[in-house]
């Protein structure tokens, strides 16, 4: 186990018009927002390049007026996700957010991968449980003890299967005697489930690792349990670590993300991405559609900070979006000028409320270029930049479908 390394690195030349923008899901808890923010003022000391924080939901500054801080004094931003998986926030929330800031700043935007699986981290939990271990007076060299690994949990498959990945290399080379998978709730096996699964194994101490950044409601429920579990079974002595923190790992691998987007290097885990290829139960999310229109309408609660402080402020969600797909069937049959026809025209009227914006695949390759109007559910299919004006004129400015159009309606 390694000593986490609080050195800096000089500040770097030649970035004078960068800047990052760390995106952080946002709590009503002020002191998880706070870390946020400490780890994007210790990521701009590491980088030697300003470094704003943002936050989905629920605390401010929104992504929108983040980038509009950004936009006068900044050529190109690199979005750096604080955030442990590739789940919908990441794969769905966070890239609308960014094209949409596309459409009204004129800003290259470059889009980094989440903190997924990365030996720093591994690192961090291997001493996180090593710090158990020292409290319950017990030595893995010695003894028999086993880990639990908790995740929040997820819809997503593929952020799930990090979580068992994780465990997995926490166990190989170290010596544990056993290291498990689990999660709070939304998936299987839970917490509870798994620990006292455990308890048939007699280990004499079981650690419980909460694989979280920030300490809040689910954390004190990881340690509740784990209390719970320990009382149930006196044979075997239980205790929870601390979440991941503002530990300065963290920012090795913030670095290693900033440096990959900057370089179009972004590895993202399209292979098992329930978006992209068709997972058993997951078939209907194939193409992204529900994906789309599940972050559209979820837009307006991310909007939404009410509870942030008594002076609550808000950002009303356009009356409508049009997603146009520019993956790479739909644009080798014009939809960048389909899209760039739409904003010019959504511009130009003096009624329509609408934001134009990119989509990935829709799923219906050969019948684009592809757009598609939400929270209507239309789809257009075979749309040129000729008939980018009958869209907004009829459908966006009157509410009447372009009927010669509609490809299919959801």
């Amino acid at each position: 186990m390694s000593t986490p390394d609080d050195t800096t690195a000089a500040p770097a030349p030649g970035f004078d018009d960068e800047a990052v923008l760390l995106i952080g899901h946002g709590s009503r808890r002020e002191k998880s927002n706070e870390q946020v923010r400490e780890l994007a003022a210790d990521l701009e000391s590491r980088l030697g390049i300003p470094v704003d924080a943002a936050f989905l939901e629920l605390a401010e500054p929104a992504i929108d007026e983040a980038f509009a801080g950004l936009s006068p004094v900044a050529e190109r931003v690199t979005v750096v996700h604080c955030s442990l998986f590739a789940a919908s926030h990441v794969k769905n929330d966070v890239p609308l957010a960014i094209e949409q800031a596309r459409a009204e700043h004129d800003v290259e935007i470059d889009n980094g991968s989440h903190l997924g699986v990365h030996p720093a981290i591994l690192d961090l939990l291997d001493d996180r449980a090593a710090a158990v271990e020292a409290e319950l007076g017990v030595d893995r060299a010695d003894g028999d003890v086993a880990v639990v690994v908790c995740g929040r949990g997820s819809s997503d498959p593929d952020a799930n299967g990090d979580v068992h990945k994780l465990a997995r290399l926490l166990y190989e080379g170290r010596e544990f005697d056993r290291v498990e998978a689990s999660f709070i709730g939304v998936t299987e096996p839970t917490l509870e489930e798994t620990l006292h699964g455990l308890s048939k194994h007699r280990p004499d101490a079981v650690v419980v690792l909460p694989y979280m950044l920030g300490d809040g409601v689910l954390t004190q429920r990881v340690r509740d349990w784990t209390a719970d579990f320990d009382s149930d079974y006196p044979y075997v002595d239980a205790m929870a670590g601390d979440p991941l923190g503002t530990d300065s790992r963290l920012l090795d691998v913030f670095a290693d993300r900033w440096e990959e987007a900057r370089t179009d290097s972004v590895e993202m885990s399209c292979d098992t991405c329930k978006y992209k290829v068709d997972l058993e139960g997951y078939e209907e999310d194939v193409g992204g559609a529900r994906a789309m229109l599940r972050a559209l309408a979820h837009q307006e609660a991310h909007a939404d900070r009410d509870d942030v402080d008594d002076e609550p402020h808000s950002h009303d969600a356009p009356e409508k979006h049009v997603a146009v797909c520019t993956n790479q069937t739909c644009a080798k049959m014009g939809s960048p000028a389909v899209l760039e026809r739409l904003r010019q025209e959504v511009r130009d009227s003096d009624h329509c409320d609408a934001r134009i914006t990119r989509s990935s695949c829709l799923g219906r390759c050969g019948d684009g270029p592809m757009v598609a109007v939400y929270p209507d559910g239309i789809w257009y299919g075979d749309v040129d930049d000729g008939d980018a004006e009958r869209i907004v004129s009829d459908h966006l400015d009157r509410d009447r479908i372009v009927s010669d159009l509609v490809d299919q309606t959801l």
